[in-house]
């Protein structure tokens, strides 16, 4: 298990907008930051690691399923104060496609759904997720 302790440094962390017959997994956090709120499955990338090894692999490890990487679909920023305190973290979303698996999610997630683009259903999400999901949508062709 990671320490839960904050960093007194921005950490960095990637996501993946995986589409899959024209709809993008969005998957509910279980525990903070973010607790509740819908997002693309990703996680802390890990010394040594590139950034598609990290991406791959947190997909991998948190919902089972495996991903062709099309490419960086822009970027976020979660501080402090929006993440009550318990980090400072610098995301980098990738737009993906889905190649194999059914979710089966880790115990980092409670939800996840595969939604159209363009209609997420009133589900709370994490800030500008609709801007790199357009960005993304548009990377793999959706």
């Amino acid at each position: 298990m990671r320490d839960a302790t904050p960093a007194n440094r921005p950490q960095l962390a990637v996501s993946a907008g995986i589409f899959r017959d024209g709809k993008v997994l969005l998957v509910r956090r279980a525990r903070e930051p973010a607790k509740g709120i819908y997002t693309f499955p990703g996680g802390r990338v890990e010394f040594g690691e590139s950034l598609t090894e990290a991406v791959a692999r947190e997909v991998r490890e948190e919902t089972g399923l495996v991903i062709d990487i099309v490419g960086l679909a822009g970027w976020r920023e979660a501080l402090p104060a929006r993440t009550g305190g318990l980090g400072h973290f610098v995301i980098l979303p990738f737009a993906a496609r889905w190649v194999s698996g059914e979710i089966m999610l880790n115990d980092e997630l409670d939800d996840a759904r595969w939604l159209p683009p363009d209609d997420l259903g009133g589900l709370a999400i994490t800030t500008g997720l609709e801007t790199v999901i357009a960005s993304a949508r548009k990377m793999v062709g959706v």
